[in-house]
This record gives C-alpha cells, sequence and structure tokens, in this order.
C-alpha cells in the first residue's frame, strides 16, 4: 500500500514494512500538487491526479480518514431530501455516482433497503414549498404520504438506468397502506398509515474504501522518495514560510518546507483553519455536528427485516435505524457546532436517539446499556448564516486564493460527500490540472477502486474465487477474509500463509494475528487506534475491548517495534480513542 518498503525479521517471520510518510516527503520535498487532508474528498483527488501521472503529494495531521470522513452515516446514498431543498443537480450526480459504485466497489458498496414509515396523509404538502421558499425558517412540519410520493417519484426519475440489480434499471419504490406495512414490520408503530419503501446503497466499511482508494494512488506512483504518489499521515501543515507549505512530522516534531504549484485544502470542517495556518483567514466553512449510536440489541435488529428504516422525527429531522454488522446503528443529529469544541456524542443526543426508536417501534425496549459505540462528526457544509441546518446545501465548490507569500495557488474544496467523492475529486483535479497547463489522460468514471476489481458477484464467482485462494487457510477463513478486504483479500491471505505465529485471537473473535501484522506492517499503521478504528471494523461492532486491545498490541509490536512500555502506551491511547466521542467514559478500566 505504501511506496516505500523494506524487510524486517521477526523471528523466522519476513514482513515488508513501509517507510514513513513523511520521510519520503522531506527526502523530496517539492512535488506538483500538494494535497492538504486524508478524508475522502482529499484522497480520492490523490488518486484522481495520480492516475493522471502528476507528481502529487497528500498530508494527514492525524490518520488517514480519521476525521469527518469517519463519522458517515455508512450510506451511499441519492439524498431523496435534498429534492425539498430544490438541490435537483446534486441528486442526479448523487444518484450516478451511486449507481457506479455499486459496480466499481462491490466489496463494501451494496444495495440497500429503505424504508419510511409515515404517520399522515397531506402533511407537509403546504409547508414543505414554503419552507424551501424560506430557506428553512417557519415550523417543522411532519412530511405526509402525498408529499413523500411526490418526492420518490422525482427520485425514481432520477435512478433509472443504474444498474444495482445488473438489469440496467432500479426497482421503483413501493407504497403500503397499514396492514402490509405491519405484516412486513410487525413491531412498527401501529398507528403508522402507510410505509414507502426505495432502494439506495450502504457502505458497509468506510475506512477500508477510504484506505483502497489510497492504495490504488500509490500503486501507480513507483518506490520510496522518486515515487510520483507520496502519502504521509501523521504529517500536519502548519503554515507557510519563503512561499512554500511548512510541514512538521507529528510523531517526531521534525518540520521541514514543502514546495508546490498548486495546494490543495481538502480538510473538510477544518477548511478555515488550515487557510488560517497558510496566512489566510477564509470563512468558507459551517459545518454541523452529526452523532451516532451502534447498539448490539438482537431484537432490534431482528424488527429492521434486514433494512434500513428511515423517518422524520417530531422536530423535522430525517433519522435513521440502520441493521449493519450484526449490531444496529442509529443517527444522526444535525447541531450547530464551534470548531473549538469537543466533537462529542452528548448524553442529550443519546436521549435523543432513544426516545426516536420508541416513536418508530415502541414495543421494544431500549437503553444505555445497549450501546456499543459512540462516534460523532463535523460535517463539511459552507457558512450558512441563519439558515436551518437540514436546509444548508450538501453540495460543493471550489475557491481559489493565491498561497501567502509565493506563487502557488490554494484551491479550497468547500463541502463535500461520500456519496460524490468521486466527482468531486475529478472536478479539483481538473482545476489542478488546468494551472498546471496538463491534460487530462483519463477519467476515474468506471475505474474498480481497490478490492471491487475482480470481486466476485455472483455464488458462482465467490465459490471460485474461494476455491482458487484456499491452500493453508480453510474455505471458512477466506471466504472472511473476501468479504472483509474484498479482492486485496489474495495479500492478506498470502502474508498470513507466511507467517508461521499467526494464530486466532482470543479476545478479537475473527481475526488472527498474522493479518494485524500483515496491517500494522503494510497499511501505515503508527498507533494501536488506528488499527482498532479504521483498518478493522472492532471499535464499530463493540469488539475494542481493554482486553482485546492489549492482545492487538502484543501481536502487532514487532513489527512496529514497540517495547512493553510503547505497548501500555498504546492500549491507553487506543482504548481512549475508540471512546474518543463518548463523553461518560473515564478510562481503561470502565468497560
Amino acid at each position: 500500500m505504501s511506496s516505500g518498503r523494506h524487510s524486517l525479521e521477526v523471528g523466522t517471520v519476513r514482513f515488508l514494512t513501509t517507510t514513513r510518510g513523511y520521510d519520503e516527503l522531506a527526502a523530496r520535498p517539492y512535488a506538483d500538487v500538494l494535497i492538504i487532508g486524508g478524508g475522502i474528498n482529499g484522497l480520492a483527488t490523490f488518486r484522481a491526479l495520480a492516475l493522471q501521472g502528476v507528481d502529487v503529494a497528500l498530508v494527514e495531521r492525524d490518520d488517514f480518514v480519521s476525521g469527518a470522513s469517519a463519522a458517515s452515516s455508512h450510506m451511499i446514498h441519492g439524498g431523496i431530501r435534498y429534492l425539498e431543498n430544490g438541490e435537483f443537480r446534486l441528486v442526479h450526480e448523487a444518484v450516478t455516482e451511486r449507481n457506479a459504485l455499486l459496480r466499481t466497489a462491490p466489496h463494501y458498496v451494496r444495495p440497500l433497503q429503505t424504508t419510511i414509515p409515515i404517520f399522515s396523509t397531506f402533511s407537509g404538502v403546504l409547508t414543505a414549498p414554503l419552507r424551501f421558499l424560506r430557506h428553512g425558517k417557519g415550523r417543522a412540519r411532519e412530511r405526509g404520504a402525498a408529499l413523500i410520493k411526490i418526492g420518490l417519484v422525482i427520485y425514481d426519475s432520477f435512478s433509472r438506468g443504474g444498474g444495482i440489480f445488473g438489469g440496467g434499471t432500479v426497482p421503483r419504490h413501493a407504497f403500503h397502506g397499514r396492514r402490509r406495512s405491519l405484516a412486513l414490520l410487525p413491531e412498527l408503530n401501529p398507528d403508522v398509515k402507510y410505509t414507502a419503501t426505495y432502494w439506495d446503497a450502504s457502505l458497509h466499511d468506510p475506512e477500508r474504501l477510504a484506505l483502497d482508494v489510497l492504495r490504488d494512488a500509490r500503486s501507480v506512483g513507483g518506490e520510496g522518495s522518486g515515487s510520483r504518489a507520496r502519502a504521509a499521515n501523521y504529517t500536519a501543515a502548519i503554515g507557510a514560510q519563503g512561499g512554500h507549505v511548512l510541514l512538521r512530522d507529528a510523531e517526531t516534531g521534525r518540520e521541514t518546507t514543502f514546495a508546490a504549484s498548486v495546494v490543495l485544502n481538502t480538510s473538510g470542517p477544518w477548511t478555515d483553519g488550515t487557510n488560517l495556518a497558510l496566512g489566510d483567514p477564509t470563512r468558507y466553512m459551517g459545518g454541523t455536528k452529526g452523532s451516532h449510536i451502534v447498539l448490539d440489541h438482537p431484537e432490534l435488529l431482528a424488527a429492521t427485516g434486514g433494512r434500513e428504516l428511515f423517518f422524520e422525527n417530531e422536530d423535522g429531522r430525517i433519522v435513521l435505524i440502520y441493521p449493519l454488522k450484526g449490531r444496529v446503528l442509529v443517527g444522526t443529529t444535525d447541531l450547530e457546532h464551534d470548531m473549538g469544541d469537543p466533537i462529542v456524542c452528548t448524553e442529550a443526543e443519546v436521549d435523543y436517539f432513544i426516545d426516536l426508536i420508541a416513536q418508530v417501534l415502541p414495543a421494544i425496549a431500549v437503553d444505555r446499556a445497549r450501546i456499543v459505540y459512540r462516534f460523532a462528526g463535523v460535517r463539511p457544509l459552507p457558512g450558512h448564516g441563519d439558515l436551518a441546518p437540514g436546509f444548508v446545501s450538501r453540495d460543493y465548490r471550489i475557491e481559489s486564493a493565491p498561497l501567502v507569500g509565493g506563487q502557488a495557488t490554494v484551491l479550497s474544496l468547500v463541502g463535500g460527500k461520500w456519496t460524490t467523492f468521486r466527482a468531486s475529486a475529478e472536478h479539483l483535479a481538473d482545476r489542478a490540472l488546468e494551472l498546471l497547463a496538463q491534460p487530462r489522460r483519463r477519467s476515474t468514471k468506471g475505474v474498480p477502486i481497490g478490492g471491487g476489481r475482480g470481486f466476485p458477484t455472483t455464488e458462482r464467482s465467490r465459490q471460485q474465487w474461494i476455491a482458487t485462494h484456499t491452500g493453508a487457510l480453510d474455505p471458512a477463513r477466506v471466504a472472511t477474509l473476501l468479504d472483509r478486504y474484498g479482492t486485496v483479500a489474495a495479500s492478506v491471505i498470502a502474508a498470513i500463509a507466511r507467517d508461521a505465529a499467526d494464530a486466532p485471537l482470543e479476545h478479537a473473535p475473527g481475526y488472527s494475528s498474522g493479518e494485524l501484522r500483515y496491517l500494522a506492517s503494510a497499511e501505515s499503521v503508527v498507533h494501536l487506534d488506528d488499527l482498532l478504528l479504521r483498518r478493522t471494523s472492532l471499535a464499530f461492532i463493540g469488539g475494542a475491548t481493554p482486553e482485546a486491545a492489549r492482545e492487538i498490541a502484543a501481536a502487532v509490536a514487532p513489527v512496529l517495534g514497540w517495547d512493553a512500555a510503547r505497548v501500555g502506551a498504546e492500549v491507553e491511547r487506543g482504548l481512549a480513542g475508540v471512546h474518543a466521542a463518548d463523553p461518560a467514559w473515564t478510562g481503561a478500566s470502565a468497560r
């Protein structure tokens, strides 16, 4: 996954380890383009430029995809509710990109049946247009069946030709009355009058898809400091100096100036902070906080019927109950947020989530004891004054300014979302190519991503893939790894087979020590929380326990060069990272 590599022997096992990204940048401190921000939009732009043969570098002050991109609702969706805002261009683009991702990233993006419970017939038909004209002002009114029907008819028109099921079309929405709705979902609130069901897409592993995007870019860049696609995590852009960008290695404190003709600011909600550090006090952003909770609740999981429940709370906010990885994801809020404040899921938000579950599935008891994970993030929305958060545009734009004291141009991405990451990255890459006076060589449209390349999409091809890669590992293990990594699993399988010390982990079922050592050596892992939160799903499912953290830290310590003291520090840091959004967490011994 990384460019510079060297060998490390641990006992009789030889690992390929990666050179620190900062070292590669410091060895050759210049590129045509420098990208600041390693969320999905920055990584996708990195990939788009690397595929053009552009000499491009990327820096991220923390771990890759650890900011706003790590706090998504795990959906790739067309944004049906944006129709009420009149954002028809965005909805059309989002539906197009959703359908494309089902083909280019089928290992992580999969069809998602979505049902909307409806409790009135005509509510909102008159107030919705008025709220649109008033830019979200006025009292929220429930969206009734008539209004939702209108929206779904328009949505269907955008969704035709999608190809979710390979037949060139996406199934049209379906409406059911109360009796049929309760037959399909018996635990629904008996006051329901209708349900509307349509299809969107789920994003099973956002962080791993982002890492695939990063891997794709690095794979075409070449090796070492001479690579034309270099990326460094834990490397911050802290200022401008002599017309260059000043970079700091967060691990060692070392600094270097880096020269580029074009600087792309893809810092998401921190965009204004990055520009301020570069000497330009912009006021582009006005993000809102969204929190989620994850519940281990078999009864609630069964009540969803395997589909997402997507509905309107009493305050007009669209919320969701979503089965994923054997757990239930509940979200999200939409609250004004000062970027100087901690980004946490508050107790008031937890109360909000528990209350909304009771509104839709009143017979199912839910309390805090069922919560296994909380997370919160800030959407990279543009500044919006007194406009209601739900009416702030989810579209994106690009702002341009000169780098203070230099000849470089700084392009800032304002907005952007998971669903449209490829499209926004291509637009940003086009602007950079214009500034470099370089022609576009190819589009990223339709190009498979990472483990989606050659991914078996039928049961027959799946079994063939598993049989081909079964050898040292049994078929069930190979199947698990295919589901976890897509066809990148071939590299994971090979690494595990070479690791004579590989053994199942007692406190992280489904993972093995050799698998974790491979991730640590090949995927730019610096800290334990990189593994617990982003290279695996352990935190999400509630599996990042103190016992699991200690076991994993011990397994990867030889690869990462950790002594006993460092292992202890990493366990504390890792558990704190897992619970960073949980203000009730007080330390490793608390859970």
